[in-house]
């Protein structure tokens, strides 16, 4: 078994089975079923194809007995580094990190999902990368927790000060765009000391960035109350000022 459709009665079931954590069912499926827990499920006219894993870690994550499910579709023979098929190639463990659901994350590390895994949806990062991206601050930090490597970007949007200061220390010259980026990141977090810091060392505070947002903008967008007065002190202008 290799994909299901979609709309496939045994793909219902075990979507369903899933996410309404029914260990018994699921169990029950996977047994009646030999190769179910390796089989991929179908949508969008075939264009993209998704693990049971997957559907295990689906936006918006936290089902019910999410780290049991993930453990019975391993010991069923499921990939816990499966890859998403379509626009991305996303593993569980990215969407797990995307979603904050930090029971199912530290399952899918422990039946052996690679932490440094590439293919974000943004990017092609790690989970990290996704987590750091859709501001699931606490998967974040758990996933360094478990060992993940910290990038520049990663340590500015996580407030990691002593990170920031190391990299700019002992890397190199970092380039006005690597700068300008983190700084960016440091406001997406509402890191206030962080940002301090990067404006100190040269970030452009009207940068228009990701999603089209300035620094102040993505601040307000944040609730980031310290870092938007501080901007404003600064200066610092929205998207649609500069552009006015």
């Amino acid at each position: 078994m290799e994909t299901l459709d979609s709309q496939d009665p045994l793909a219902i079931a075990v979507t369903e089975a899933i996410r309404t954590g029914d260990l018994p069912v699921l169990q029950r499926l996977l047994a009646e079923n030999p190769g179910l827990a390796t089989a991929h499920i179908t949508g969008d006219c075939g264009k993209e194809a998704r693990s049971l894993l997957h559907i295990a870690t689906d936006w918006p994550g936290h089902f019910p007995n999410g780290p049991q499910v993930v453990t019975t579709l391993v010991a069923a023979g499921a990939d816990p580094n499966a890859r998403f098929s379509g626009p991305h190639t996303e593993t569980p463990l990215h969407w797990a990190a995307s979603s904050n659901d930090i029971p199912v994350l530290d399952a899918l590390i422990a039946a052996g999902a690679d932490i440094e895994a590439p293919g974000a949806v943004i990017g092609g990062g790690t989970p990290l990368a996704d987590a750091r991206v859709f501001g699931q601050w606490r998967a974040a930090r758990r996933l360094i927790e478990h060992g993940a490597h910290v990038t520049f970007q990663d340590a500015a949007t996580l407030g990691l000060l002593d990170h920031v200061e190391t990299y700019v220390a002992s890397t190199g010259p970092l380039t006005p765009d690597e700068i300008t980026r983190a700084f960016w990141g440091a406001c997406h977090g509402g890191r206030f000391a962080t940002a301090q810091y990067l404006h100190q060392h040269g970030a452009d505070i009207n940068w228009i960035g990701y999603d089209d947002k300035t620094p102040l903008d993505i601040a307000q967008a944040e609730d980031a109350a310290e870092v938007v007065q501080w901007l404003l002190a600064q200066g610092a202008k929205t998207r649609a000022q500069l552009l006015a």
